[in-house]
Formats: C-alpha cells, structure tokens, sequence
C-alpha cells in the first residue's frame, strides 16, 4: 500500500510522505505528528514480525479520534484535550505497522456533511477549490484524494465516511455499527456512530477495514460479527435495488445520468437492477436530524454547550440546541417509527441483495453552502442518511465525473456484517468505470490490486453449506457431501423471500433457489464440509447453479447453491410445496397412480 518509486526504499518514502504532509494546504490538518516521533514508530513498526500490508504505512487520523500525545479538538479549539492513548482503532493498525501521521480537519463536532464548518478553514476540494469538499471528514478525504496519505480514518454518523469520498474521487467505507470499535471516538450520535476509511482502492480500504475490526468489551456500542463479516465472499448475480427517478428528483441532470451508467454498469457486471420503493428508506434519513438522535447530539455535548455556547459555529450550534426542542415521548415515538420503517423495508430487502444509490446529489460550491448553510447540508445527505440508524453497511465508490470536472460516486448498501462481500462487490463496480482515477492523481485504477475473493471460514477450518434439492439426505447427489467429510449439522428453513424452481431440461431434475421476493420458508439442510471438501464441492458446481448467501429462518447467513434468476423464465415454481423432497415425493406418487 506505500506508494514509492523502485529506487525508494521505505524509510525513503516515508519522509516523502512527511515532506509532503508539511508542504500541504493548513486547512486540511488540525496536528501533525513530530517528524522524530513519526519515524521513531516507523523503525518501530519496521522491527516487528509483521509484514502484513499496513506494515510501515502512514496514514491520517480525522481530530475526533483520539491519537495519543496529539489534542483532540473536534474541530474546536476551546474542546480541546490531550488524550494519554490512542483511540481503539487507532491502537489497533499501529499494532499492525501502520503509522499515524496527523490529524484532520473536519465539520465541527462531525455536525455537517458539506466541510465549511471548520475554525481551521476549509480544506481545499481536490478537484476545484471553488467547491466544497464535503464533510464531516473533509480533511481526511481530501489528504487521501492529494496522495498525502494511502489511507485516513473518518467517522460516519448520517454520511461523513461517504460524501467527503464522492466530492473527492476517492473510497469511503462505512462499516456495520459496532463491527470497528468507537472508544476513543468524541460521539456525534454515539448509538450511530462509525469509524470509517478514506482510501483510493476498495483493497487498501479493506485492509484497513480488517486491521480495526473486532469485538471490544469495553465499548458499549461494540458488537460479536460473524466470522465471515469482513471476507469477500462472492454474491453471484447480485439483485441491487435502485430508487426510481422520482426518488432520485434531488439529483443535478448531470449526477442522475452518471447515475444511470453506473446501474448499466453493475447489469454488466451481472447483476439484475430491481426497481424498489425508496420511502421507507427516505423517511428513516429524516429521522437523523429530529427526534432521538438530535437529543442524542446534545446529549453527547450537553455540558460544553452549556458552559460554552459561543465557542461553537453557529450552524452547528443550532442543531445540537434543536434538540432542546423534544419531549423524552418525541424520542421514544422516533424510536417507535425506525421500528416501523426498518420492519417496512423488509420488503424491499426480500427483493434485492443490496442497493445502489448516488452518494450525493449534487456538489455544492462554497459560496452557495455559505449562503444556504442548512438547507443545502440536508440535501447532500438525501440519499446516506437513512444507513445507519436502519443498521446497514455502505461502500462509496467513485462513478465518473461532471462536465465541470467535479467527481460523481455511487453507494452500494447491504445489511449489516455483509462488509466483505460488499467491498469485493464495489470493487467489481469501480473497476468496471473505465475511466477510473486514483484521487485527483489521474493515474489509472486499472492495474491495481483488486479485492480478491474469500472463501467463507468457519472457526474451525470447515464451511458451512446450505443445500435445498439433489444434495439433500437420501437424494442422489448427496454422496458429493458425505464423500468430501461433510456432516450433517441441522434440518432448517430459508427466510422469507426465496422461491424454489424445478428447472426445466435436467436429467436428473435439479432445483434452482432463487432471492426473487418468494414466500420462502423452504427445507434446507446446512452441512460441515472440511476446506479442500467445499472447494472440490464448489469447482464441479454446473451452470446455472451456483453458491452464493443464503439466509435462514433464524437469520443465520451460510453459504448455499443459489440459481442464477435468468434460468428460472419458464421453470415450474415450487415454492408452495415447502421444499425439493415435496416436489420429488408428489412425482413419484403421481407416476404410481398412472395406468
């Protein structure tokens, strides 16, 4: 990931880097590191056993999150404080050799998603300076999008991870809630709240991503992911859901055309686009800034607020006193309508495997968000509000530019804890752009490192397998398990919105289970297969099967043959009968009745 010319070596890199940190725009750092201090953990960092991809790489820290020695200011200076250690997910890629450099500039508080918000200045948009650079974390964006840094930590809370990455031309990854820790995190809405990375591929944001993850006891919010949560595991023919243009009417002409060659772009890739209704998810993005979660920002800050009102920026200042203006009922009651509007999008999340969405609709200038300093804010984040208070995972990549030169990116949105497969995923997307540049370098995406495909892990060297027809107990391809080690592990059901086929033109007969919106409830049976087993198992599965994700009745994600929806025009559904065995059984029994 440090990037350096074949006759550096590291150290010589990294003073470039340090060199180049120095000579940048002030306003896009709040502190930097001591150069004697940055190289003392670079020899540090040199001497360990691990030479993993973080190893010796500098990276910058937005001045939320604590680094130890550096004040933390949040964007105000009278808030400032000096923490004695590192913030959890900072603590956790030093552990792995990389080595902070500075600290961001950023809104206020993380309050904004527009970067204009800031005591320290606005930091220049890397594009055009006429532009705002988005926000909360602009700083961090916009040092990764100048090549300062190969990567930075920003937060997200209703879109700080994303907008800054898309105004930029860079990644922006937002993770499930509670998958990287937040201790160490001065909180927006801290039941909200997410560290994110700024990166200029998908793979390097990975890394990142993989170096924080994990469980912290000793963070509230903090949350046990699955095994395979951050694994690039492969959605076959993905189903992604995209918002109709009456939707999208908050885009420029200019953002939905692009928006449109990336939704061509994806069905190049083999996914289906599935028309959905975007209004619950609309609705929930309203909910950021009224009701609980604009207590929760005053809540947060009550007490600096309080002693020291003057000290903030006036825009921010007003929306965290907005929130004097709710009742403890206010709060419960937006609590009570999330419930409602998460439990309505269960529909839509039935018919698409994940969604694809503008990142922002337009990108301001600073002069027009400085004359409209709220009502354009609200607009940016018309479409990455609702991601986290509905507990979702999001990748932002960069998706073409405007005829003014300013970058345009995309979101994908899946559930929460599909983080791996939705980074292989919005590789696959980025990549598919032609045209794609690495920040404002102009240097070419392609030839790159991609994101790599992950086979899915179980603690203990085994994968779990889901299977609906042939390969069920007492089904004739059922030797392909048994005779690989697998075993049985549990008889279940799939989880509302699956529908099971007989494909037509198969000798013997085969099932095609397919995510299409279907009543579901189909009998399954998960099976342990030993590593070399699935992989033998998995390289003889004939077109158009295929393994993807499956969810069960309880929730629980495995792998699991899928079909691709192309193969179902025509095939008998079978849905109804409640599984392969049914279907099977009905035959037989109709054949002994014929004369």
């Amino acid at each position: 990931m440090l990037q350096r010319t074949p006759a550096e070596d590291p150290t010589q890199a990294f003073d470039r880097t340090l060199d180049a940190v120095a000579a940048s725009d002030p306003a896009i750092w709040i502190g930097t590191v001591p150069r004697a201090r940055a190289v003392a953990m670079l020899t540090e960092a040199r001497k360990s056993g691990d030479a993993g991809a973080l190893r010796g790489v500098p990276f910058a820290v937005k001045d939320n999150i604590d680094l130890a020695g550096l004040p933390t200011t949040a964007g105000c200076p009278d808030f400032a404080y000096v923490p004695a250690r590192s913030a959890e997910p900072v603590e956790r890629l030093v552990a792995a050799g990389a080595v902070p450099v500075g600290k961001t500039n950023l809104d206020q508080f993380a309050t904004g998603l527009n970067g204009t918000r800031s005591p320290y200045g606005t930091p220049p948009n890397a594009f055009d300076t006429a532009f705002v650079p988005g926000g909360s974390s602009s700083g961090s964006a916009v040092a990764v999008a100048l090549g300062l840094v190969p990567f930075a930590l920003g937060t997200d809370t209703a879109g700080s991870g994303r907008v800054p990455a898309a105004f930029n031309n860079v990644v922006g990854l937002k993770p499930t809630r509670g998958l990287v820790s937040t201790r160490g995190v001065v909180p927006a809405c801290r039941s909200l709240d997410c560290v994110s990375v700024f990166a200029q591929t998908v793979a390097e944001a990975l890394d990142v991503l993989r170096a924080m993850a994990g469980f912290d006891a000793a963070d509230p919010f903090s949350r046990r992911a699955p095994a395979d949560a951050v694994r690039a595991i492969p959605m076959p023919a993905p189903r992604f859901g995209v918002p109709d243009h009456a939707a999208l009417s908050a885009c420029s002409p200019e953002a939905l055309a692009l928006f449109d060659a990336a939704v061509a772009r994806m069905e190049a890739c083999g996914g289906t686009a599935v028309p959905i209704d975007f209004a619950p998810f609309r609705e929930a993005g309203t909910l950021v800034y009224a009701g609980p979660w604009v207590v929760e920002r005053l809540a947060a800050l009550r007490a600096f607020v309080d002693a020291s009102p003057d000290s903030i920026d006036p825009a921010v200042r007003a929306v965290l006193l907005s929130g004097t203006r709710f009742s403890a009922a206010d709060v419960w009651d937006g609590q009570y309508r999330l419930a409602g509007l998460v439990r309505q999008a269960e529909a839509e999340w039935a018919r698409m495997d994940v969604m694809l969405v503008p990142t922002a609709p337009f990108v301001p200038t600073v002069a027009a968000m400085r004359a409209d300093p709220v009502g354009l804010n609200a607009a940016l984040g018309a479409y990455t509000n609702f991601v986290n208070p509905m507990d979702l995972a999001a990748v932002a990549v960069p998706a073409g530019f405007t005829a003014d030169g300013m970058p345009f990116g995309v979101t994908l949105v899946g559930r929460a804890f599909s983080d791996g497969a939705l980074a292989l995923l919005g590789d696959r997307l980025h990549r598919a752009w032609a045209g794609a540049t690495l920040g404002a370098s102009g240097r070419p995406l392609a030839g790159t490192r991609a994101v790599m495909p992950d086979l899915p892990i179980v603690e203990d060297g085994t994968v779990r397998v889901a299977v609906v027809g042939a390969h069920l107990s007492g089904q004739p391809l059922n030797g392909q398990l048994t005779g690989r080690g697998g075993h049985l592990v549990a008889t279940v059901r799939t989880a509302p919105g699956y529908s099971l086929y007989a494909l037509p033109g198969t000798v013997p007969p085969k099932p095609g289970l397919v995510r299409d919106g279907g009543a579901g409830g189909i009998e399954a049976e998960v099976w342990r297969l030993p590593l070399a087993g699935y992989g033998a198992l998995v390289a003889g599965i004939p077109a158009p099967l295929a393994i993807g994700t499956v969810t069960l009745a309880d929730g629980d994600a495995v792998q699991g043959f899928v079909c691709e929806a192309h193969a179902v025009a025509g095939a008998l559904d079978i849905t109804h009968l409640g599984g392969w065995r049914a279907y099977v059984g009905r035959d037989s029994h109709s054949q002994e009745q014929r004369p």
